[in-house]
């Protein structure tokens, strides 16, 4: 072996062997470094409504579709946009920019006569306490993991009809407003 590569093997350590408190006298710390906890990230399904990005815990979606022909309801909620047939069961459908206060009036006119929904819109078949029930979006973005380090609480004076935003998620520049669907629904 030569002189060189003798010194390159004093100076470097050998994978079998043990470093001890190496890694802690490198951090500046002369007492044993406690291994940070890992944050667990949590899926949201996220979803446009009028341009802007929402997010819901993916656990409380059951599945995705296809805007169906909707049966309208007489005198049902303003929210309530009619029922669907999932497979034989009768599910409401739900619209979330009107609890939301992002528009005025339905995002479908449920019926016969109706024209077409967009062709991006989807319903979102969420598990609720009463059971399923639908609730209208204009496009499903993606499936994304936040940590809880990337959340915050919903911002202040968000009560009365918007009370159901419980906060908001980053990621990168994206910007997520959480919902709670229960409390959407509700």
């Amino acid at each position: 072996m030569s002189r060189f590569a003798e010194l390159l093997e004093d100076f470097f350590y050998r994978p079998d062997e043990d470093v001890g408190g190496l890694l802690e006298f490198a951090a500046g710390s002369d007492e044993m470094l406690s291994p940070t906890p890992e944050e667990t990230p949590e899926e949201y399904l996220a979803f446009l409504l009028e341009g802007e990005c929402y997010a819901v815990p993916i656990a409380s979606i059951r599945e995705i579709g296809k805007v169906p022909p909707l049966t309208e309801i007489p005198r049902a909620a303003p929210n309530l946009l009619g029922v669907m047939n999932l497979r034989g069961d009768v599910i409401p459908v739900y619209d979330l920019k009107l609890r939301l206060r992002l528009t005025d009036a339905p995002s479908l006119v449920a019926g016969p006569d109706a024209p077409p929904p967009p062709r991006e819109a989807r319903i979102l078949v969420a598990h609720t306490e009463e059971g399923p029930a639908g609730v209208w979006v204009d496009a499903v973005r993606d499936v994304v993991r936040l940590k809880p380090s990337m959340l915050e609480s919903a911002p202040s004076g968000l009560g009365g009809e918007r009370d159901c935003v419980v906060g908001i998620g980053r990621r990168s520049s994206q910007l997520y407003i959480l919902i709670d669907l229960q409390q959407a629904l509700a």
